[in-house]
């Protein structure tokens, strides 16, 4: 099986995928995770696994705006945890105060903020593609930078470790959800964990009072619950919203089909982005 995830090899969402695909599957990097979901839009790949959800910093916009823009050709079909344990990383030892920039990916600058403020306070903080490529930039730089990454990727590009464990939480750990084109089967479907339906809606009467609470009732009134709730900008006017949310169970139970039925009378759009085992 062909898997797409955001690369280059030494990534958070490298360690997850080869914790996960099979010995002979082939997985293959992409510069961004809108690259790896388009990938398996146009059928480079088969699936791809991409970060969703971080227990710090929140949500991951980049697969939320690409599962909203390229629905209904491609569905999320099962998810995963990962506990996440990040390095400062550099070319070479180097003290703290020697350190002029600190590079990585948005999410890990945000998750270990507060070590940057305490610990590095000088530095200035640059964003990358991944914290593979961070990594990789400082280790082929001559200057006193420095990465947040994983251990991993210090192993792969010949960095040295300068501190383990850097994030603002020990209990830091990320949500991956695999995608797949539309029709695929849902991953590890004989699961007793519980199921979760995920749902994206939108209408122009988002501006009315009580819209939304007319459309989060349809779920309990039914007495299905939601776990998550997210907003993002819809893009076609300033001020309307595309609300994103997990209910407990599956699409085909009456309860749940019930609920994204009655959407339909408060909105324009809604969209099943997908319905999959639990693991979160």
């Amino acid at each position: 099986m062909r898997l797409a995830y955001l690369g280059p090899p030494g990534t958070f969402s490298d360690e997850a995928l080869r914790g996960a695909a099979g010995p002979d599957d082939e997985r293959r990097p992409y510069p961004t995770i809108a690259d790896a979901l388009d990938a398996v839009r146009r059928g480079e790949s088969d699936r791809a696994l991409v970060p969703i959800e971080n227990a710090l910093e929140g949500a991951v916009n980049a697969t939320l705006d690409g599962l909203v823009a390229q629905a209904p050709d491609i569905v999320i079909v099962g998810e995963l945890v990962l506990p996440i344990r990040t390095c400062l990383i550099a070319g070479r030892d180097l003290e703290a105060d020697q350190i002029r920039v600190v590079v990585s990916h948005a999410q890990p600058l945000g998750q270990c903020a507060r070590f940057l403020r305490r610990e590095l306070p000088a530095a200035e903080v640059r964003a990358a593609t991944s914290t593979a490529e961070a990594v990789r930039t400082v280790v082929a730089s001559d200057e006193p930078w420095a990465a947040l990454g994983p251990c991993g990727a210090a192993v792969l590009y010949g960095g040295v470790v300068l501190r383990d464990g850097v994030d603002d939480d020990p209990d830091n750990a990320t949500r991956f959800v695999w995608v797949a084109p539309a029709g695929t089967p849902p991953v590890d479907a004989a699961s007793q964990r519980g199921w979760k339906t995920s749902l994206a809606f939108a209408g122009a009467g988002d501006a009315a009072p009580g819209w939304l609470v007319r459309c989060l009732s349809e779920f309990a009134f039914r007495g299905v619950n939601l776990t998550k709730i997210e907003s993002r900008p819809r893009r076609s006017q300033l001020g309307h919203y595309v609300f994103l949310v997990d209910a407990e169970g599956r699409i085909d139970e009456a309860a749940v089909a019930d609920a994204v039925a009655g959407l339909h009378a408060h909105c324009e759009e809604v969209r099943v982005l997908g319905t999959y085992p639990t693991r979160a």
